[in-house]
Formats: C-alpha cells, sequence, structure tokens
C-alpha cells in the first residue's frame, strides 16, 4: 500500500505508535520525504559515474545512530545527513567502521544504504560499505547495494584470515564488476597493507574510482604522481594531503561534527589556521579507537541517543569535558548540535544485545 499523499495524516498514525519520544516530531519530515522521494520522476536510475565519484571532495563517514531498544535510528540519522548535506559535504560513507557497519546484520546494512539513496541519492553520493574479508560476502552486499541505488561501495582487503597478493587482486576484482569502487587501505586495522604494485593493477579496472589511503602522504604523492585517485582516510593529515600531496581530498570522521569548517578546509585553498583550529578537536576524536570518540561526541550535542553497541563505550568524564570545551572554542553554530548536555556515566545505554 502507498504512503498516505496527506502528511498530517500520517502523522498521527506515526504518533500513536512512537507517543513520548522525541523521534515522533522528526520522523514526520522523514516520511514525507520519503513519499516524495519514491514517486520523483528525477528520482537516478543508474549509479553515478567514476568520473563523478574522483570530484568528489569531502565524503563523511558517517555515524549510524541508535534507539534506546538498539536499532537503527533513522530519524537521527537522518537529521545527520541532513546537516552534512548543508554544510557543503559532497558524499557519505554508509555503514563505513565510523558507522558500525561491523556492529550491523546485513539486513541493516543493506536497509540504511537502500534508504540513504531513495531519499538523499539526488544530493549526495552514496557510498555503501559492503566489504568484507569473505569475497563471497562482499560480492553478494554490493550487489545489493547497488541494486538499492548507491553509487560507489567502498571495499576493504581480506582482514584476519590474510590471502596472498594474487589472492587480494582476485577479492578486489570481483567486487569492482558492480559498479564503481574505492578501495580501502587500513594497515592499521586489517595488518595488511595493500602493496603499491598491487594497486597499480587494480587502478586498470574501469570501475576503479579510487583508493582511500591511510598509509600517510608519501604514499598519496606517488600514487597521485602516477595518476591514481586518492582520499586520505587521516583526517589530521588532510589539509597536507589535498594541498600537497595531491589528494582529490578526505573520507571523513571530523565532518560528522563540524561538516562546514571541514568543507571549507578541503575546498577553499590552504587554510594552516583552520587546520590548527580543528586540530585538537581531531586528536580528541581520536583519543581512543574511532568511533568511541564521534559517538559520544554526537551523543553530548543531542544528535544521538546515547547508545552504544558494545564493544564500545564512552568516554570517561574527563575526556567529556575536554571535548565539550573543544566545542565551545571552535563554536557550536558549526556542529549538528543546538546545545553542550551533560551526560552523567549511568545516561549512557550500553547494549550487549540488539
Amino acid at each position: 500500500m502507498s504512503l498516505p499523499a496527506n502528511s498530517s495524516m500520517y502523522l498521527g498514525d506515526t504518533t500513536a505508535l512512537h507517543k513520548g519520544h522525541t523521534y515522533t516530531t522528526k520522523r514526520v519530515a522523514t516520511l514525507c520525504k520519503a513519499a516524495k522521494a519514491w514517486t520523483n520522476n528525477t528520482m537516478r536510475s543508474k549509479t553515478a559515474s567514476v568520473d563523478a565519484i574522483r570530484a568528489t571532495r569531502l565524503i563523511t563517514a558517517i555515524k549510524t545512530p541508535y534507539l534506546p531498544n538498539g536499532k537503527v535510528d533513522l530519524a537521527s540519522f537522518d537529521g545527520l545527513v541532513e546537516r552534512q548535506i548543508e554544510g557543503g559535504v559532497g558524499g557519505i560513507v554508509v555503514g563505513g567502521t565510523t558507522g558500525e557497519g561491523q556492529l550491523m546484520s546485513w539486513d541493516e546494512h543493506i536497509m540504511l544504504i537502500a534508504h540513504t539513496a531513495k531519499l538523499y541519492g539526488d544530493e549526495l553520493k552514496i557510498v555503501g560499505n559492503t566489504g568484507s574479508n569473505s569475497t563471497r560476502e562482499a560480492v553478494h552486499a554490493t550487489s545489493q547495494g547497488f541494486a538499492v541505488g548507491m553509487d560507489a561501495s567502498l571495499q576493504i582487503n581480506p582482514y584476519y584470515g590474510k590471502t596472498s597478493s594474487a589472492g587480494i587482486l582476485q577479492h578486489f576484482q570481483a567486487v569492482m564488476d558492480f559498479g564503481p569502487a574505492i578501495v580501502y587501505n587500513v594497515p592499521a586495522r586489517t595488518s595488511q597493507d595493500i602493496s603499491p604494485d598491487i594497486m597499480q593493477l587494480l587502478a586498470k579496472h574501469e570501475n576503479f574510482a579510487g583508493v582511500k589511503e591511510c598509509e600517510g602522504n608519501d604514499r598519496i604523492k606517488a600514487y597521485t604522481d602516477d595518476g591514481i585517485v586518492c582520499w586520505t582516510g587521516n583526517d589530521d593529515e588532510a589539509h597536507a594531503a589535498r594541498y600537497e600531496a595531491g589528494a582529490v581530498g578526505v573520507i571523513s570522521v571530523t565532518s560528522n561534527v563540524v561538516p562546514g569548517l571541514m568543507n571549507d578546509l578541503m575546498s577553499n585553498g590552504p587554510n594552516p589556521e583552520l587546520r590548527d583550529r580543528l586540530l585538537p578537536l581531531m586528536k580528541w576524536l581520536f583519543a581512543q579507537p574511532n568511533p568511541i570518540g564521534l559517538n559520544t561526541m554526537l551523543a553530548m550535542l543531542g544528535c544521538i541517543e546515547p547508545v552504544f553497541r558494545l564493544p564500545y563505550v564512552p568516554y570517561d568524564s574527563d575526556l567529556r569535558a575536554e571535548g565539550a570545551a573543544l566545542i565551545q572554542a571552535l563554536g557550536l553554530e558549526h556542529t549538528p548540535g543546538q546545545a553542550i548536555r551533560h551526560i552523567a556515566d549511568d545516561q549512557f545505554k550500553i547494549l550487549k544485545d540488539w
């Protein structure tokens, strides 16, 4: 059955289902927008081109928020995405490490990609993190991701159960056949570097959009000199990567918190002063393994419920106080929040099952 055309009629049903939760008010706009998206004749019938992906300077690794019962909070998610659009961000990674794809079922994963593509695919490049250390799973998820409207996939090399160079090459080639792909090299998480000789071979594939490279700006400079498109995966190195090493931009965590400032940093020419203003926040966000800092900060800003899926737990009170001071110094108006909330330890909900 189609959604009711009258948004106020639909509000009544939604309010009854979610009475007493802040989710209710936000949900109305989401439903109205979704109804429009599904019937809009301007909806894209195919994914973005490889060149369009390569031109996307700032891509946010978007946070996945949760309801108190542990399920994905689509209303809060939409609020975060809309602030990204307002800030001038060009694309988002859905269900990446920052978005806790590793804690999501594939059903949740593909649902969220579909939701995002349908509502925001005409305003952002939607990159679905459909990689896996299992080639079979990566192939299946990637095919589904493109079927529901993502523009590109983010692909990791097999981790834990590592393989040979020949195996890495065939793994990536299998998933790149479906559409534009960004290869993700982060040895700190996978414990296996994708070496430059493998990357050179991958770059020959027609759907190779580029690489999210976390091995530093010397590596990025070597790639860009050879015509390989790069995004740095390191926020604190993004300014030098963009203006000195030739990277197209950054796939960023920090832009969840200050999207407009990160857009300025990547789009408006060298700005060492802005870089230096942002570095303390970047350092704070990565004081513990990502996405712990981001989850804590967005909860403090009131953008998401203070709900954590284990094994992630929030920063302690001292670190939270430090983060609040950093936001006050930068300016709350640059964030998606309207106030900095004091959250006591016992107000965080830590879930072991969801």
